[in-house]
């Protein structure tokens, strides 16, 4: 199965040279599409919709087999939208009005200040220096900076990939753990999986540090159910935190690493940060607009600023303020490239639903938890939502494939809509830990060497155990004493 990366590393390398073009996986895409296209609809479903269907779903199988980068397939499709005559053009190009796109685009812009101005990498430093004594506290203190930067950083690979793992890095050579030599299990195998499955966590606790999330929540607008920044936030803090805590000890428990005492690494902290020098005043306007923006998330609403509204006001500080200047939004690749690729997933998903298959295919899979109540349908489904990740190599790609069909599934088998969006949101990261291609910052951290594929594999499915337990447990819970069901 191709690795296919999320977000901000998945299609930062575009090229249109012919020699990219992996034509079997093209082929496939194709005969997908075209198949779906001469089955023809099945009573109750009109043309437009079912020829919709089968460029969606070609769609699809093309972002997790990747014969073409996303944006290049996005474009072709929306094309072929307009020419068969599925879509008039003004409804291809919906998508692209959307304020949840522009929200997630702005952030790609704000998490570039963080990165440029090398705050995320003090404060990581800053967190090894205080809680660096211990490997496990070392551990807590990476994910704690992963926390911190989470909310403006839509892209996990890049939070985890760029800003996380080079300082995991060099802390485990540090300490002599390097990768195929037999020293992998001193730090560097722990260090390495307790931050990309930290990461997962963080991921699904804020609805801007995953580039799919504003997705889910753009699909579950589309089936009336309003999900506020403040509102996904305060419903995956409880089980979020304690997903933060207890995974950690579980990795320490059962892969924990041979050197358990790490006094070296404040001193490294010390003089690394001492190499960054004092705060600079592009920092300074950096933290100053972060605290703007996280305020305005929180409390926006009550003033009528809203989500995207705020992160535009933030990025504007950061360009008057020349934290960011034009060349650097000109640069960013990655946020051009999921504004169109978004763009696409979402007017087409939206179409599916408005065009009546989204609630004919709820129905068909409603059948196979009709009896159940509500609370049991939602466990299965959750459960199945999550594992069946294993055939995806694309956060996105699965989210955009499944989310609205279990959401319309669950809510037609009776679970609170609100409640259903936001645990399929949150399953929408969390189900990443399972394997070393499910999720953008895996690659990135398995292809270091650390850990072997066994126990990657063998590691992450326990953890989703853990998840299933916390998030269906104390997340139930936390949910009721919110009243969403």
């Amino acid at each position: 199965m191709a690795v296919n990366e999320q977000a901000h590393d998945s299609q930062t390398h575009d090229s249109s040279a012919p020699s990219d073009i992996r034509w079997t996986p093209l082929l496939l895409t194709l005969i997908v599409g075209v198949v779906i296209w001469l089955i023809g609809p099945p009573a109750g479903i009109e043309p437009k919709a079912w020829h919709l269907l089968a460029i969606f779903v070609a769609t699809i199988v093309g972002f997790i087999c990747k014969p073409l980068p996303m944006g290049s397939l996005s474009v072709i499709s929306m094309t072929l939208l307009i020419i068969t005559g599925t879509l008039t053009t003004q409804e291809t190009l919906a998508g692209f009005s959307n304020t949840t796109i522009w929200l997630i685009v702005a952030a790609f812009f704000i998490s570039r200040g963080f990165i440029k101005t090398g705050l995320g990498t003090r404060i990581a430093y800053l967190f090894v220096r205080l809680f660096g004594k211990k490997t496990l506290g070392l551990s807590y203190s990476l994910i704690l900076c992963d926390f911190i930067l989470a909310p403006a950083t839509p892209s996990n690979t890049a939070r985890a990939g760029g800003i996380i793992f080079p300082i995991v890095r060099s802390l485990a050579e540090a300490f002599g753990s390097r990768p195929g030599d037999g020293t992998e299990r001193k730090v560097g195998s722990f260090l390495t999986l307790t931050c990309f499955q930290g990461n997962m966590i963080t991921s699904a606790m804020f609805m801007t540090a995953m580039a799919a999330n504003p997705l889910a929540v753009s699909f579950a607008k589309a089936a009336g159910i309003e999900i506020t920044w403040g509102g996904w936030l305060l419903a995956a803090l409880l089980p979020g935190i304690i997903s933060l805590i207890v995974i950690p000890l579980f990795i320490y428990k059962v892969y924990g690493p041979e050197i358990k005492e790490t006094p070296g690494a404040r001193q490294m902290a010390i003089d690394k940060l001492k190499e960054l020098g004092p705060v600079k005043r592009s920092e300074k306007n950096m933290i100053f607009v972060f605290f703007i923006i996280l305020l305005l998330w929180i409390f926006g609403e009550k003033i009528g600023i809203d989500a995207t509204a705020t992160a535009l006001i933030g990025l504007s500080l950061l360009l008057a303020t020349n934290v960011l200047n034009w060349e650097d939004i000109k640069n960013e690749k990655a946020a051009w490239d999921t504004l169109i690729w978004f763009a696409a997933l979402v007017m087409m998903a939206t179409q599916l639903n408005t065009l009546g298959l989204i609630p004919w295919v709820s129905q068909q899979i409603s059948q196979s938890v009709s009896g159940m109540s509500w609370l049991t349908a939602l466990i299965v489904l959750g459960a199945g939502y999550y594992y069946v990740h294993y055939l995806f190599a694309s956060s996105t790609a699965h989210v955009s494939a499944m989310y609205p069909a279990f959401l319309a599934v669950a809510i037609h088998a009776g679970a609170p809509g609100m409640l259903a969006a936001l645990l399929f949101g949150f399953f929408g990261n969390l189900f990443g830990s399972t394997t070393h291609y499910g999720a953008g910052p895996a690659p990135v951290l398995f292809g270091s060497g650390y850990v072997s594929q066994g126990k990657w594999w063998s590691i992450g499915f326990c953890i989703s155990v853990l998840h299933m337990i916390i998030w269906f447990g104390a997340g139930m819970i936390w949910w009721k004493l919110l009243g969403f069901y």
